[in-house]
């Protein structure tokens, strides 16, 4: 048995265990659209689960890059800047005249070229994802206010406001997009050869590297793929907010890092699942909405939101300490 075969038999049951836990994660759903439910009437209106859902879209979009990158046993902080990054470069391409095409490849390079900027100095330099990412998340929030000061963009392009607004078949255009991007992820993760050096770069990083695996191009690609999802997210969001915000994208990282580890992704690397992402993103977008429909006050949100995710990371901690 080869290296790689040895260090991905200690990685893929992982896959299995996150997979135990859907049970845990879709009673957990249940239960807050049941007790939202109580305690507000307006929560079970079709309209509201459509706002749910559009919300949702552009949040899990951003959870499953990040979900490669915890996958890793890495972090991505930067995220929510490059969101609000990405939206602005496309925003500014439109304000100058461009098409839709210039906008989006923009938006995509942006993306691109900043998750570069995290990989590159994680992998090569030696430095902690935490850090690094802390560091950009400032600097990349502070390339959003260079083009305008500060200032918003309005967006006037009717075909990219009807993504964010447009149903087909009954079902938001941003659903759709969110469903073919998570089929690719999964795909990614686990039908290819890219995903299963990546499960063994987290699970066993020196399995992998006796393996012959470049560690470091992994990890650099996965945070250039973060980088491209975080953009595609923030083209979503400018779209439903018909402008570029300096503001936008704020403490979407805290959902994105939530949703994940909610759905059985390992904060130590070697595990994770995309539809553990996507039933946990769910469980962020009803706390999400079901809060703003209790009128509870932001910082009450976060409260809430972090005690989700010291939960999630408690129950991860036991799960280690249960296989070990």
């Amino acid at each position: 048995m080869s290296i790689l075969a040895a260090g991905l038999n200690r990685t893929m049951p992982s896959v299995r265990a996150s997979g135990r836990q859907y049970g845990g994660i879709v009673a957990a759903l249940l239960l807050l659209v049941i007790v939202f439910s109580c305690l507000s009437q307006r929560f079970l209106a079709l309209d509201n689960f459509v706002n749910i859902m559009q919300q949702v879209a552009v949040i899990a979009v951003a959870a499953f890059g990040m979900t490669f990158v915890i996958m890793l046993g890495e972090i991505d902080l930067s995220m929510g800047s490059m969101i609000a990054v990405a939206g602005m470069a496309a925003a500014q391409c439109m304000a100058h005249g461009t098409g839709i095409g210039p906008a989006i490849i923009a938006a995509l390079a942006a993306g691109l070229v900043m998750g570069a900027i995290n990989g590159v100095i994680v992998a090569k330099l030696g430095m902690p994802s935490f850090i690094v990412t802390l560091a950009t998340m400032g600097a990349f929030r502070g390339l959003v206010s260079l083009p305008t000061g500060g200032l918003p963009t309005a967006i006037d392009s009717d075909t990219w406001l009807d993504m964010g607004s447009d149903q087909w078949l009954g079902v938001p255009v941003l659903v759709w997009i969110m469903l073919a991007l998570f089929v690719i992820a999964y795909v990614l993760q686990v039908k290819t050869v890219f995903g299963r050096r990546a499960y063994l770069t987290g699970g066993n990083a020196e399995a992998a590297t006796y393996s012959g695996i470049r560690i470091d191009r992994i990890r650099i690609v996965v945070f250039m793929l973060s980088g491209v999802l975080a953009a595609v997210s923030g083209m979503m969001l400018s779209s439903r907010l018909s402008s570029a915000q300096t503001n936008a994208g704020t403490g979407y990282e805290l959902d994105a890092i939530a949703a994940t580890v909610l759905g059985g992704t390992s904060l130590s690397g070697g595990s994770g699942s995309m539809v553990g992402t996507l039933l946990g993103t769910l469980v962020i977008g009803v706390i999400n909405n079901g809060m703003n429909m209790l009128s509870v006050p932001y910082f009450y949100q976060l409260i809430v939101k972090g005690i989700v995710i010291l939960v999630a990371v408690w129950l991860d901690i036991r799960a280690k300490k249960a296989q070990s």
